[in-house]
This record gives structure tokens, C-alpha cells and sequence, in this order.
């Protein structure tokens, strides 16, 4: 048992540590560049302590967290709404699928000009732009996770007396958690590109925006402090939401056992 978990510790890490010296190897032997413009791993992990020692990659963070967290949710919960809706009613889902399809493929930052000109150039615009790259992706795989639910389970509830709402609760969403849960990992890394491409066009405050005054300096090791940064936070979300995933599972497995 214990050799199983050690075999799943290092196939997980293993790859990552081998990039990691890969990475410091090259930066040190100078094979691409100097180190000014490629600076090793050791060196961009000491840049970001001194980043958050001095409060910059700290006052950054917040700044950009707050912005994803706002945009996420609300794209989030509007996106499962409106997802639940066309996957439940088939009429909703046949009117509404043709909309979603034309403006899903849409870059998120293709509404950017858009929303300066209707938002103007203010807090609300990362939100809004992260909102709409969030609601797309959650909504298309709620709605599709509902669809592929086995109909047969559904009938099932009904003949036992089942209400609509029950069996929507206790039934399909259940069964549609996976793509739910598939489309909210999705917006979250969609969310954190969006907000950092909307923080260096037009925000003066956040991480996107100390990357541009990084790059204005010529700080190659910031750039990637800020980018190391950014890929941790979004491998934490994406284990945030595996995490609820499991115990939404979980939690409807043993209600349906009791």
C-alpha cells in the first residue's frame, strides 16, 4: 500500500522536479541566453519572497484574487443556472443552444473594447470580462451533463413518485456533477488568463499589471516570480474544486445508500 501511494507521489512529481532541473540547468550553463534573460529556478524563487517581502507580488495577489473570485462566481452561478435550464427543459435548451453556440467561441478578450466603451476603465471591468469567460464553459457542460443523464433513472424517480424538483436535485444533478465540476475547472483557469490579459491592457493594480512594469524595466526573473505565482493559484483552484467535487459526491452517495 504504502509503496502504491509513493509510486503515485513520484509520477506526479517526478516530471515536475525533472523540468525544475532542466530549467536551472540550462539558466546556469548560460546554453540559451544570459541569465539576466533567463534566469534560473533557484533565482525566480528568491524573487518571489522578496516580492512578497516587500508587499508588491502580496498587494498584486489580492488585487487580482479578489477580481477572479468576484468574476467566477458570478459567471459560475449564472452559467449553472442558465445550464440547468437548458439541459432540464428541452425547449429552453433547443431555443437557447444556437445563442450559446455563436457567442462561445468568442475570445474572452475580444469583448475587452467592448466593455471599456460600456463599463468604462474601472474595477468592474476585469469582473465583467472574467464573468463571461467563466459563464460560457459552465454553462455548456451543465447542460450537457444533464442531457447525458440516463433517462432510465429519471423514469425510475418518476414511477416511485418522485416530484420534478426532487429528481432534479437528487437524480440529475447528481449524475451531472462530473461536467459540472469539468466546467468550473475550466473557467477557473480560463478566469486567471482572462483577468492577468485585462490587468496588463487596461488595470494599473494586480499581477498583470506588475508584469508590464517588469517587463518596462526589463525584469525578466519578476516576469517569472509572477508567472510561478499564477500557475501555483491555479492549481490550487483546480483543487478546490476537485476537492468539492469529491464531497458532492460523496455526500450524494450516502444519501442515496440511507
Amino acid at each position: 500500500m504504502k509503496m502504491q501511494v509513493l509510486s503515485r507521489f513520484l509520477w506526479k512529481v517526478g516530471p515536475v522536479l525533472v523540468f525544475i532541473a532542466f530549467w536551472e540547468l540550462i539558466a546556469r550553463c548560460g546554453i540559451v541566453t544570459t541569465a539576466s534573460l533567463f534566469p534560473p529556478f533557484s533565482a525566480v524563487i528568491e524573487e518571489v519572497y522578496i516580492l512578497f517581502l516587500n508587499g508588491l507580488m502580496a498587494q498584486g495577489l489580492l488585487s487580482t484574487l479578489v477580481r477572479v473570485v468576484a468574476g467566477l462566481f458570478a459567471g459560475s452561478l449564472s452559467g449553472i443556472a442558465v445550464g440547468i435550464f437548458m439541459g432540464w427543459k428541452e425547449a429552453a435548451g433547443r431555443s437557447l443552444a444556437p445563442i450559446i453556440s455563436i457567442l462561445y467561441p468568442i475570445p474572452a478578450l475580444g469583448w475587452l473594447p467592448l466593455l471599456m466603451i460600456w463599463v468604462g476603465i474601472n474595477e468592474t471591468l476585469p469582473m465583467a470580462i472574467i464573468t463571461i469567460s467563466s459563464f460560457f464553459p459552465v454553462c455548456y457542460s451543465t447542460s450537457a451533463g444533464i442531457r447525458n443523464v440516463d433517462r432510465t433513472m429519471i423514469k425510475a424517480a418518476h414511477i416511485l413518485g418522485a416530484s420534478d424538483r426532487r429528481i432534479l436535485l437528487e437524480v440529475v444533478l447528481p449524475n451531472a456533477a462530473p461536467h459540472l465540476f469539468a466546467g468550473l475547472k475550466l473557467s477557473s483557469g480560463m478566469a486567471w488568463r482572462t483577468v492577468i490579459a485585462s490587468e496588463m491592457v487596461a488595470i494599473p493594480t494586480g499581477i498583470g499589471a506588475l508584469m508590464m512594469k517588469a517587463e518596462s524595466l526589463v525584469r525578466v526573473d519578476v516576469i517569472m516570480s509572477c508567472l510561478v505565482v499564477l500557475s501555483v493559484m491555479c492549481l490550487l483552484f483546480e483543487r478546490l474544486f476537485a476537492v468539492m467535487e469529491k464531497r458532492w459526491t460523496g455526500r450524494w452517495s450516502n444519501n442515496v445508500g440511507n
